[in-house]
């Protein structure tokens, strides 16, 4: 069956436990798609394709056995460069790094293994994972499979493109800033940046922690061409770790309500006006939902453009105190001239000021909680723009202020610690649009309900061939 790189992880998966198709026919068929369309997207920085065999007939045999399976046995899935996998360099982009061999699993790979997924393909990421657009100096430049000329997104863009172009039905990303939800935006696929503390996360290879913001907005997630497929997903990355203490044992699904849904509307992006067909993807969805019974109202939610400037604040602020010499002396030219360019504007705070900014995004994250109660679902949004043209966010200050502009509602979650996810609605231009609908804390299950409705009126035009000039 040479096109089972175009099935689904659901469908692989009972495929492989039904013994319909092998584990090692599915990765076979992935194998051959890469093989075929990484050369000229460079999604994938490494395959290995006698690892992967290896794992898929192993995966095989315990079919055979009758052994219990887990949700995602047999599967290909590819994951990011910048987590561990033992064995696997762990790069993050830098050149600096490129001797970085982990030697044990990150949580997030680990789940993925103990829940039957077959490892085959690190995808690519900026350097530092810190742009939204896919390139670095070591690994090069990731393509998005829709556009030469636009990105692929970034950080998670060598996950997106690669989920697009049918290189694995599902991609590890992670998402500090948009970098799971602005990639699956770019290409037409969905991304979910999870709650705050659903997923574990660790780098065993880290030699210092990260900066406190990071650790209180930075998650794991999946990127995928169906709905199913990101809640498969979710379900494997959310098991416990105890190497990660702001995970939580939450429920991954609540009990359901008669009550209709209310969704609160918004196009607000904050300092930069979204344009005709981001307001046109954003009133199509809420159509839509309204037509499957959603009460969709016109209704801002509270202190949005505060919330945004407050990433900055607290996030870039960190940055800059602890780790600009490190990106000064590691980084390459790319993140180096965009770094200095996003930071242009960043408030420096003493430590002071840095507590009572910390104090004021729990007052934030209040306003929202109490919103919350009347509208559970907020949609909006990913960005103020389609995907971006190569050559902004390494261009002029103006360009980067543009870049910068653009992403207001993708800074916004991770202030607020909540799930949020992007969902493919059409094309303008040549290029895919969507929407995020974002959802009280562990209410994944709301989200992932409200997606699926949109995908019913308009699934995911992936996989798709690279277009090529």
């Amino acid at each position: 069956m040479s096109d089972l790189w175009r099935w689904s992880a659901a469908q692989l998966a009972e495929a492989i436990r039904t013994r319909e198709i092998s584990s090692r026919e599915a990765l076979s068929s992935v194998l051959a798609r890469s093989r075929a369309v990484n050369p000229a997207l460079n999604a994938f920085v490494e395959i290995d394709e006698e690892a992967a065999l290896q794992a898929a007939d192993e995966a095989d045999r315990a079919v055979a056995r009758g052994d219990e399976l887990g949700i995602l046995h047999g599967v290909p899935v590819s994951t990011k460069v910048n987590v561990d996998q033992r064995g696997k360099t762990t790069t993050n982009g830098l050149t600096a790094l490129r001797e970085n061999i982990a030697t044990d699993d990150s949580p997030v790979v680990a789940n993925l293994r103990k829940a039957g997924a077959v490892l085959f393909a690190r995808s690519n990421t900026p350097a530092f994972s810190m742009r939204w657009f896919t390139e670095n100096e070591l690994h090069g430049r990731t393509l998005n499979p829709w556009s030469e000329i636009h990105t692929p997104g970034g950080s998670s863009g060598g996950a997106s493109a690669a989920v697009a172009s049918g290189m694995g039905p599902i991609g590890h990303g992670n998402d500090l800033a948009g970098s799971v939800r602005y990639p699956a935006y770019c290409t037409g696929i969905y991304g979910l940046r999870p709650s705050f503390g659903r997923v574990p996360a660790f780098v065993p290879s880290a030699t210092e922690e990260r900066p406190l913001s990071m650790q209180l907005m930075s998650v794991q997630g999946p990127l995928a061409r169906t709905v199913r497929d990101i809640e498969l997903a979710l379900s494997a990355m959310a098991a416990g770790d105890a190497r990660d203490p702001w995970w939580v044992p939450a429920p991954l699904q609540w009990p359901s309500t008669s009550e209709p849904i209310r969704v609160a509307m918004t196009t607000e992006t904050g300092s930069s006006p979204a344009q005709p067909a981001v307001v046109a993807a954003v009133q199509q969805a809420a159509a839509w939902l309204q037509e499957a019974g959603y009460v969709v109202e016109q209704a801002e939610p509270p202190r949005m453009s505060e919330a945004i400037e407050l990433w900055d604040t607290l996030c870039h602020g960190e940055v800059l105190s602890l780790m600009s010499g490190s990106i000064e002396r590691l980084g390459d030219q790319g993140i180096r001239h965009f770094f200095t360019g996003m930071t242009r504007h960043t408030k420096i705070l003493d430590a002071a000021g840095h507590m009572r900014a910390l104090a004021t995004r729990t007052t934030i994250i209040r306003d929202w909680m109490q919103f919350m109660q009347r509208y559970p679902l907020v949609l909006g949004p990913v960005s103020s723009e389609p995907a971006l043209p190569w050559g902004l966010d390494t261009g002029s200050k103006e360009q980067i202020d543009r870049v910068r502009g653009a992403q207001g509602p993708q800074f916004l979650v991770p202030v607020l610690g909540l799930p949020s996810m992007a969902a493919p609605t059409g094309m303008s231009d040549g290029l895919p649009m969507g929407v995020q609908i974002t959802g009280a804390r562990f209410r994944e299950d709301m989200v992932i309900q409200a997606c699926r409705v949109l995908e019913a009126r308009h699934p995911s035009p992936a996989p798709i061939d690279p277009i090529k000039s």
